[in-house]
């Protein structure tokens, strides 16, 4: 394109915006908080200018979604029923170096909190400033580790120096632009320090004089909104003790100090994974039942951690931590729709919203109903305004209670809640919200062009090649900075020919003792073995035979790290890298190199010419890429695949190492560690396609074992299969009932279940996949036909749905034609569907 038809179109691109804007209607003025608004709170819940709220709020950690999606998570977040959202503050990425600050990007938090403003919600900030997450560091930034006389989170003058330092200069940022509710913005709460109660025992009485100064300094920053210590039962002073934890409503009895709210900080959607571990994920049905037991104690606020975990990408992921961050929470990792997890949430929500009145004044009062049974009320008589909470906490045995004269039927770990105490709203263990699956789907590009190059970093060094020497490994971290995962250890044994094994069959043994956390092993330049770790046994030893010759043998170890441990009292003390090293199976004996003279080369040759950027990679000779190198670079171009949907990178045929999509870093893989049941971790890998550009994007990774980059796949992310599975006996969906006078009403016929499908924004239900009503069984994506089928359900549904959005299908023996009366039957209306692009049509 030329220079003046480049302009041309700029210029009509900027006239159709102007048009645009003329007529889309402006956003709602902001009305959550005014300049002067005063957050306070009773035991009851916190209260924004003296009204007491109810609080739904999700973690979203913005470093970890780039800022292009991040209106989309928060759109999507208050559609889920949340009215605040949540985020830590990262001080190692805001100061890397002491004094040098980055708030740009993905790390632009005055920008994330103006965004919570603009989507009309509440905001709470955890500044920590140490904040765990699964982050490297906990967040701290290594410098810290190298002050002098410094130690970590207690009364250690040095860290409470820089520690105050970043808070105020975080609060100020804050305040300079108007974003606590005092000001009339979004955050209504502040966090100081995380989850000390543990590092408090540690410590003792200077752990205690800490956290009672942490309190008075953060209450001192005068931002006009409480604080918090989370996972505390007592907090000093004003700051308010908060829950985290799967179940806060059964295992934490609330604040010591009976004038300060329930609130729940970590609400558990699932559990962090980390290399080694196996899928894991929690159910819907939990999740939203220790919700409901949460605020049938008297809880009014919960968080969920995470709501949209997002990617911990470059180096960001603390010791074993996976990239993929907490992706089975109600948004995955690529923001999308985790279903039935966010509709079901979403329902609840709307459900305690409807009964917001009992719960906020009604006078809570507990019967019992029997073992493992109770009701919980809350009731204003005078008003006829009551809500009960069915509690059945058995987890393998479904009972009907008898409850002011009714009977109604609670089903094994869940909780009814009872909107008028007679009518069952919601249920934790019935899920009426749809389900979808998520499919990979091969992209043209992966075959287009898939032309490798690589890099080899084949001189292995020596001992003469490091500038860094002493008499005895010396400790990684120390040596890194956390600028690199690696450091070359090298040293040098002379050995005689009757020094080595006489017999043919025998080899000697190199054994290594590292600190954590991985290492590649090399003898004479030949490759020996691997070696790593776990997240909970860090340490490891490495024990591989080898070959050696008379005269010198070279020994190089490449360590490396997962990034730095997270949690725990005297983090700054914590250690990685070679701890001692030995030679078995001599004819002497065992040959301790310990003490042998060691070299150390920080980072690697591709690292420091940074050969993963457009600048970079100028700097090193590419050649024809050759499959299983260890130690290599390698490098393809790729366009980016036509569409919308999420891009993701197959790392399956590799092995250990780092991956960079147009010189930013997509975090680290290690397909080669399987867990129990045979597989990797994780080998998809996200690439936001605000990474990308739609030609000529660069794919560059380093690998340390080997592997096969030609078969390495893009891919695209969906979740167009959606579904549904509802029976008779649920409770009519929540979005039957209204509000009036403060009391939830709802119609007669209204009042009966029904399922609902609805595709993503312009797709339509192009076919349905699966349809019955009778007792089918099976998942979304698996589903199959039970005794009582009805034969005429996907003729029914058909009719419905297809070429729609979203349809609506009632859930009754009439509706398909069943036989009510066949035995064991139990109403239950199965669907799959699959969602695509509506067609243009003709007009169009």
């Amino acid at each position: 394109m030329s220079p003046r038809v480049r302009l041309a179109a700029v210029a009509a691109a900027a006239l159709v915006a102007a048009l645009a804007a003329a007529v889309v209607p402006a956003a709602a003025a902001w009305e959550l908080t005014k300049k002067g608004t005063a957050v306070t709170y009773d035991r009851r819940s916190l209260m924004i200018d003296g009204k007491r709220e109810l609080f739904f709020s999700g973690s979203i950690h913005y470093p970890r979604s780039p800022p292009e999606l991040w209106p989309d998570l928060m759109a999507r977040a208050k559609e889920g029923g949340l009215n605040v959202i949540e985020s830590y503050v990262f001080w190692n990425v805001h100061e890397p170096q002491e004094g040098v600050y980055n708030f740009e990007g993905r790390y632009d938090l005055v920008r994330f909190f103006k965004l919570i403003q603009e989507h009309d919600m509440y905001a709470m900030v955890r500044i920590g400033p140490f904040i765990q997450a699964e982050w490297n560091h906990g967040g701290l930034p290594y410098w810290l580790r190298e002050v002098p006389d410094i130690v970590f989170r207690t009364n250690n003058e040095p860290f409470k120096k820089y520690m105050e330092k970043f808070v105020r200069l975080i609060v100020s940022k804050l305040k300079e632009a108007n974003l606590f509710a005092s000001q009339g913005g979004p955050i209504i709460l502040a966090q100081i320090e995380n989850e000390y109660a543990h590092l408090e025992s540690a410590f003792k009485e200077e752990g205690t004089k800490y956290i009672h100064w942490a309190a008075k300094m953060a209450v001192s920053t005068d931002t006009g909104v409480p604080w918090i210590m989370c996972k505390q039962t007592k907090a000093p002073g004003e700051v308010i003790p908060t829950c985290n934890g799967r179940h806060c409503g059964d295992t934490w009895p609330g604040p010591a100090d009976k004038n300060k709210p329930l609130l729940w900080t970590e609400n558990w959607t699932a559990q962090y994974r980390v290399f080694g571990d196996p899928p894991s994920q929690r159910a819907a049905e939990d999740v939203a039942f220790a919700v409901a037991r949460f605020f049938s104690v008297g809880g009014t606020m919960t968080n969920y951690y995470m709501y949209h975990g997002g990617t911990n990408f470059g180096r960001g992921g603390a010791s074993f931590v996976m990239p993929r961050y907490y992706d089975e929470a109600p948004l995955d990792e690529f923001g999308l729709y985790k279903e039935p997890k966010w509709g079901h949430l979403r329902d609840l929500h709307q459900a305690l919203r409807l009964c917001q009145n009992a719960l906020l004044w009604g006078n809570p009062t507990t019967q019992p109903l029997g073992k493992n049974l109770e009701a919980r009320l809350f009731e204003i008589p005078e008003q006829k305004v009551c809500v009960a909470f069915l509690s059945n906490h058995d987890t393998k045995e479904d009972f009907t209670v008898k409850f002011r004269g009714q009977d109604y039927f609670v089903p094994r770990h869940s909780v009814s809640i009872l909107a008028d105490c007679k009518t069952v709203i919601f249920s934790t263990q019935h899920v009426n919200a749809q389900h979808n699956q998520r499919t990979f789907h091969f992209a043209d590009q992966t075959v287009q062009n898939n032309v490798w190059e690589m890099y080899n970093e084949d001189k292995i060094p020596r001992y003469k090649d490091a500038k860094i020497r002493s008499r005895k490994p010396l400790e990684l971290y120390n040596l890194t900075k956390d600028k690199t995962d690696y450091v070359w250890y090298t040293t040098g044994v002379k050995l005689e020919a009757d020094d080595l094994p006489f017999r043919s069959d025998i080899k000697p043994v190199l054994e290594i003792n590292s600190h954590g956390h991985a290492m590649v092993a090399f003898v004479n330049d030949a490759f020996v073995g691997c070696g790593h770790g776990t997240k909970m046994n860090k340490a490891f030893m490495l024990k591989k035979p080898m070959a050696l010759k008379k005269g010198v043998n070279h020994i190089s170890i490449l360590a490396s790290t997962l990034g730095m441990q997270d949690s725990g009292a005297f983090l700054e003390h914590r250690e990685a890298g070679l701890a001692s090293a030995q030679i078995q199976g001599l004819n002497a004996g065992t040959l301790d190199l310990t003490i042998n003279g060691w070299g150390h080369i920080v980072g690697l040759f591709g690292e420091e010419k940074q050969v993963y950027t457009e600048k970079g990679r100028g700097s090193v000779a590419w050649k024809p890429a050759l499959p299983d190198k260890p130690l290599s670079w390698y490098r393809r171009r790729f366009d980016m695949p036509s569409g919308t949907d999420p891009v993701v990178i197959d790392m399956s045929p590799m092995g250990k190492g780092q991956l960079f999509v147009n010189g930013e870093g997509m975090g680290r893989y290690w397909i080669s560690y399987k867990h129990a049941l045979g597989r990797p971790s994780q080998y998809l890998y996200h690439v936001p396609r605000s990474f990308l550009r739609e030609k000529d994007n660069e794919l560059v990774f380093f690998e340390e074992e080997g592997g096969r980059p030609d078969a390495i796949m893009i891919l695209t992310v969906k979740r167009d299969n959606i579904c549904s599975f509802v029976s008779e006996s649920n409770p009519a969906h929540v979005q039957a009932w209204d509000e009036e006078d403060g009391r939830p009403v709802a119609g007669g016929d209204a009042l009966k279940p029904r399922a609902t499908l609805a595709c993503p924004p312009k797709k339509a239900i192009q076919q349905v996949v699966f349809a019955s009503f009778g007792n089918p069984v099976g998942l979304c994506g698996n589903y199959t036909f039970g005794s009582c089928h009805a034969p005429r359900a996907k003729e029914v549904v058909e009719q419905a749905c297809v070429g729609k959005q979203r349809c609506t299908l009632a859930v009754s023996h009439d509706a398909y034609g069943a036989d009510p009366n066949c035995p064991g039957t139990s109403g239950t209306l199965a669907v799959q569907a699959k969602c695509s692009k509506r067609a243009a049509s003709a007009a169009q």
